[in-house]
């Protein structure tokens, strides 16, 4: 297991930064079994790893979703299906770009530093099993590029579920 994140500060851009986090979140993950503190190491190496803002999942329980290991400042606790950005990622199932969460309908405000969201399902048995969530402090943060990369991290998380 690696215990050290190493991106280097020369890397701004945003492609090779996740080029360059994705393998250590293996290595990271690699020969752990058990499930939150997996989920909890890739928390903390996509907050500390991309600088964003917030980073956390929500998982499905009890057809709400309630929040997991996460990373940055305290956030809401249980989401309604279908509610804000986290909600519809569950019930669309599908990944949502938001380049400013005020003009969002029904954002979910758990901190108002918060500017722009991607939220990203992942998946159990074709259902939703929880939710990856990324906020970040400034407007139109994520894009395609992102997308693409924390698809990969969804993937991972789905294969240790």
């Amino acid at each position: 297991m690696a215990e050290n994140l190493n991106i280097p500060s020369d890397i701004v851009d945003k492609s090779k930064k996740y080029q360059s986090l994705i393998p250590q979140i293996k290595a990271l993950v690699q020969g752990e079994k058990d499930f939150i503190a997996n989920l909890s190491n890739i928390m903390s190496a996509l907050k500390y790893g991309m600088n964003f803002y917030w980073v956390g999942c929500y998982f499905v329980k009890d057809n709400e979703l309630v929040l997991g290991p996460f990373q940055g400042p305290v956030a809401c606790t249980r989401i309604a299906f279908g509610k804000g950005v986290c909600g519809a990622s569950w019930k669309e199932k599908k990944t949502i770009i938001v380049s400013d969460v005020d003009k969002f309908p029904g954002h979910i405000a758990c901190s108002s530093d918060s500017k722009s969201e991607i939220v990203l399902p992942v998946f159990k048995n074709n259902d939703v099993a929880l939710v990856l969530d990324i906020d970040s402090a400034e407007l139109n943060t994520f894009d395609a590029i992102d997308q693409h990369y924390l698809e990969q991290i969804v993937h991972l998380i789905e294969s240790l579920l």
